[in-house]
């Protein structure tokens, strides 16, 4: 009876045990981390949690006798197919409403003079956020309780952590909080979508960056309330919180939670990333 508790019929751990060996591992590495950050007055950095990630995902692997592309998909010229396909995706999730919040009037635009170097530390920036949470959440922790409970069960605990690891971020108040809160969710829920489509982690890394990186680093919106230097700096004409989305970014507003849905409607019924629209319902990949 004990031994069903951690071992499945097919006599190997059962995946429920993987998700708590994966945070161990990662707390093991952290805790130790935290300490020589505060000790030696460093932060840890965007790019040092991505690493961190990264490497408690190939520990977790070499422990199962799997390799690492069995969680990121294996890096091939497919892979960065499904890249660039993010990329797009991603860039017109923020340029979509942006567009109409122009046509309205609501918003005008100054061209902002930045560097080369501030751009590309924009991209390292976005890159790095875009690879550590989805290594953190579409990656092995999402994988393992895919298996252990099923896609959709799966998909809406690993949206309700993801939330709230934005819940306290600035700007998080009012008529924002809630749209944010929103978005947020769905997002979670479309980036898992293009990994279950795809069973890559590519495309929700394109995605994820793409996003990120236009909303901010191009368009001058906040970035889930976090503000970058950019190529544009955004007006606002009495634009109303709930329609601009105000200092969190255009994706706590009406708008960007519009062309969300509609984009994660469009990948989870009928979107086939062979290049052709198909019908198919949403738990069949």
């Amino acid at each position: 009876m004990l031994k069903k508790i951690f071992l499945n019929p097919e006599e190997k751990l059962r995946d429920g045990w993987w998700v708590v060996i994966f945070f161990n591992i990662l707390i093991a590495f952290l805790f130790p981390l935290i300490i020589l950050a505060d000790k030696y007055a460093v932060e840890i950095t965007i790019i040092h949690q991505a690493f961190l990630i990264f490497i408690v995902s190939i520990i977790c692997q070499f422990l199962r006798k799997n390799p690492i592309g069995n969680v990121t998909g294996n890096i091939n010229k497919k892979w960065f197919s499904e890249l660039v396909m993010g990329v797009g995706i991603g860039a017109l999730l923020m340029i979509l409403p942006a567009v109409v919040l122009t046509l309205l009037g609501y918003v005008s635009w100054q061209i902002n003079a930045i560097s080369y170097s501030t751009l590309i530390s924009g991209v390292i920036l976005f890159i790095s956020v875009a690879i550590a949470e989805e290594l953190l959440f579409r990656g092995f922790l999402f994988q393992r309780l895919i298996a252990s409970i099923g896609e959709w069960p799966a998909q809406f605990i690993i949206a309700g952590l993801f939330l709230l690891t934005h819940l306290n971020n600035p700007g998080m108040t009012g008529v924002v909080k809630i749209f944010a809160s929103i978005n947020i969710f769905i997002a979670s829920l479309l980036f898992g979508l293009v990994y279950l489509k795809t069973k890559s982690l590519a495309m929700p890394i394109g995605l994820h960056f793409m996003a990120n990186f236009t909303q901010g680093t191009l368009l001058g919106f906040g970035v889930s309330g976090d503000k970058e230097p950019s190529l544009v700096i955004p007006n606002f004409n009495n634009a109303p919180l709930w329609l601009s989305g105000g200092a969190f970014g255009i994706e706590a507003s009406v708008l960007g939670l519009f062309f969300l849905i509609v984009i994660t409607f469009m990948v989870g019924f009928n979107y086939d990333f062979n290049n052709r629209f198909i019908s198919k319902n949403v738990l069949k990949n």
